[in-house]
Parts: structure tokens; sequence; C-alpha cells
């Protein structure tokens, strides 16, 4: 049980590393001319979602992920913080 656990909270860092790193790359690239390359977005996943209909209920899939440099670096920060601490 406990290893569930850790694998969560790493899931959780990661997911905030993301979030932060996304976060400072849209302030950087807003106020700082040079630095505007860092707020382009890059989408990865289903340009158009999976719907499955079963004529009783109809559900649908999709997963789209906007990175960006800075959601990278944040990733990667984060990662060898947790492996550090």
């Amino acid at each position: 049980m406990r290893g569930n656990n850790k694998s969560g909270f790493f899931v959780f860092i990661i997911l905030l590393g993301g979030i932060c790193g996304s976060f400072i790359g849209e302030i950087l690239g807003n106020n700082i001319g040079p630095l505007s390359f860092l707020k382009a977005t890059y989408p990865i996943g289903t340009a158009s979602p999976f719907v499955l209909n079963l004529k009783v209920v109809e559900i649908t899939f999709g997963v789209n992920f906007y990175v960006n440099v800075m959601a990278i670096i944040g990733v990667i920060i984060a990662i060898l913080l947790y492996r550090k601490y």
C-alpha cells in the first residue's frame, strides 16, 4: 500500500511542476519581449474526441495536453527535486 501512495505523490509532483512551469512561462513570455517563445504552446493529444455510443449511454473520450518549453523544464526540475528529497 505504501508504494501506491508514493507513486501517486510522484504524479502529483510532476503535474505541479508542469503547471508551475507553464505559469512562469506565460508570465515571462508576456512581460519580456525576447522571451516570447516561452509562452508558445504545442498541443499533444487527439484532434477530435472518440465517441462510444452504446444506445443507452454515450461516452466521449478525449485528452489534450498543451505543452510549452517552461512546462517541460518545470517537470524536469520537479523530478530532480523529488529524487533528491
